[in-house]
Order: C-alpha cells, then structure tokens, then sequence
C-alpha cells in the first residue's frame, strides 16, 4: 500500500489537485480556525487550504512523495504545516489536542478502520469538529473509473458505519449523497459519497 502511494505522489502533477475537496471548503467556512489535524494527507492539497484560512494545521501520511509535495505546495502559497511521516501506531498526538479534524477519502483497510477512527476522534477536544468525506459502498455500483476509491467494498462506508464509528460526537450533517468530482487526475464525474460532520460530545 505505502508503495502504490509513493508511485502515484511521485508524478510531477499532483494526483488530486492542488485545489481543496468543496464539502471541506464548504464546512471550514462555518468554523473558527484553531488547531486542526489531516490524517492520510497525501499531497497537502486541503491542510494547505487550511492554513491559508488561518488554522494550525498537523497532517501526516505514510508516503514521503505525498510530504514532498504538500511542503511544497506550503511554500508555493505562503503557508505553513506540521506534516509529519508516521504509521499509524505511532501517531505523536495527545488525547483532546484539536479543535478539528478533516478525513477527507482517508480510506483505510476494512479491518482496523473503526478501530482508527475511534483512536483519531481521541485527538479531537470536546466540542470540537470531525469533517468527513470518503466513497460510499454504493460507489462501486456506479463504475466509474475516472472516480478512483478502493475497490474492496469493505474499505468504503455507510451511513450508519459513520454514525457508529463516531458514536460520541453530535451529528451536524450526515448524508449518502451523489456528487460530481473534480479533483485532479483520479477523482472525476459522478461519485457516490458519506458526508458527516460532527460535534464531540
């Protein structure tokens, strides 16, 4: 896994865009900047925007492509990020340390992701925000393969997988919606997608 994603970071065009995902820039607007955290961050495209507005923003991923060019990209727009290289059993953050938190198609595998999600959300403060997208089950049926997601159906979500996998925050917004991507090379036309946000209780 970590080397598809060096392969796919390693192009000199980046995979996703270099332009936010519009259901964060969308909810952002709605929250005062603080401190906020990226996990599986890829490329920066959205904890740059992120800082662009203003936040203080902590990201990593497994792939040191994906942190060359979220530097990058830092630089490119005047910003900065704490972009760190860490797997996921040795994340250096502290319990009730952000304000918010953005999974944008952070898509981990089926069998520790509930498990992932639940030690994030330990990171967020009371009160505190959770910004989800990622492909839903139904995004399969749809066959489009300009869109990308995994193709293992249990690497991709429910409704009610979001609800439960973030049991202790207030529901804000959560729907199962088709939306037309537009990011980059590999997220492209029509998409079946789990939207949340939530409040920690």
């Amino acid at each position: 896994m970590k080397q598809f994603w060096e392969d796919r970071y390693g192009k000199e065009e980046f995979a996703y865009g270099e332009e936010p995902n519009q259901f964060l820039k969308e909810q952002l607007a709605n929250v005062e900047p603080g401190t906020i955290l990226f996990p599986a961050e890829g490329e920066g495209r959205n904890a740059v925007f992120a800082a662009e507005l203003g936040w203080n923003v902590s990201a990593f991923d497994l792939s040191s492509e994906g942190q060359r060019k979220a530097n990058s990209l830092a630089q490119k727009k005047g910003v900065e990020i704490n972009y760190i290289l860490d797997p996921i059993s040795h994340l250096p953050y502290a319990e009730n340390q952000f304000d918010a938190m953005a999974l944008i198609y952070a898509h981990f595998p089926a069998d520790v992701k509930s498990t992932f999600h639940k030690l994030l959300s330990s990171y967020v403060k009371p009160g505190g925000i959770v910004i989800f997208e990622a492909f839903s089950k139904n995004h399969l049926a749809l066959n489009n393969e300009k869109a990308g997601g995994p193709k293992d159906i249990n690497m991709l979500f429910s409704v009610e997988e979001a609800q439960s996998d973030f049991s202790n925050f207030e529901v804000l917004y959560l729907k199962e919606e088709e939306v037309e991507l537009s990011e980059g090379l590999f997220h492209n036309g029509i998409s079946s997608v789990v939207r949340f946000v939530g409040r920690k209780k």
